[in-house]
């Protein structure tokens, strides 16, 4: 006889849950009733769902810690709709943090330094957070008050553009600091 081979064990995916109560799922006695064609005011639960029913509506709960709960006669998929499109453009409004670094040794030369002077003028130009941080390596961690020098120098020549949120401390071998952008006036 062929062995039947076994399927993996396949996990169904979770139902959402909804987040508003509707129609028959509202289990108040009395809801206060709210939306456009009806008569607003307090009402039994089963009449305010007969009143929607009769427009060919969902009767949706909008604010259920009120007293009584307020419930909103509305086509439910179109609310739903409402909302998701309210939440993305909420999203896209919300302004996203950049952090940009930037890395020195504690023996950086001027050239360089100049170099990456100017990166950290664009990213501020931009927006974004300029972390600033000196690495040691070895024994080069006898030279901290020069680390502590090199970010100081930084900054000042970053003042105009941007300003230190987070002062030059030691984690380990590294010595960072954070800058942010300064406001732009209009």
């Amino acid at each position: 006889m062929a062995q039947q081979q076994r399927r993996p064990y396949q996990r169904q995916p979770q139902r959402q849950e909804e987040p508003y109560r509707i129609n028959e799922r509202i289990r108040i006695p009395q809801v206060r009733l709210v939306g456009d064609n009806v008569e607003q005011g307090i009402f039994e639960t089963s009449q305010a769902l007969r009143m929607a029913q009769e427009q060919g509506l969902d009767l949706v709960e909008i604010s259920p810690n009120a007293q009584p709960p307020v419930c909103k006669v509305i086509d439910y998929s179109k609310f739903k709709y409402e909302q998701k499109k309210k939440q993305k453009e909420i999203k896209a409004n919300a302004q996203k943090v950049v952090l940009k670094e930037i890395r020195f040794s504690p023996t950086t030369d001027d050239h360089d330094y100049n170099f990456k002077l100017k990166h950290a003028q664009n990213f501020l130009k931009e927006g974004a957070k300029v972390k600033a941080y000196v690495q040691f390596s070895g024994r080069e961690i006898v030279f901290k008050d020069q680390g502590f020098k090199l970010l100081a120098k930084f900054a000042k020549d970053l003042e105009e553009l941007g300003k230190v949120e987070l002062e030059p401390k030691l984690e380990g071998k590294r010595m960072s600091m954070i800058l942010t952008p300064k406001a732009v006036k209009k």
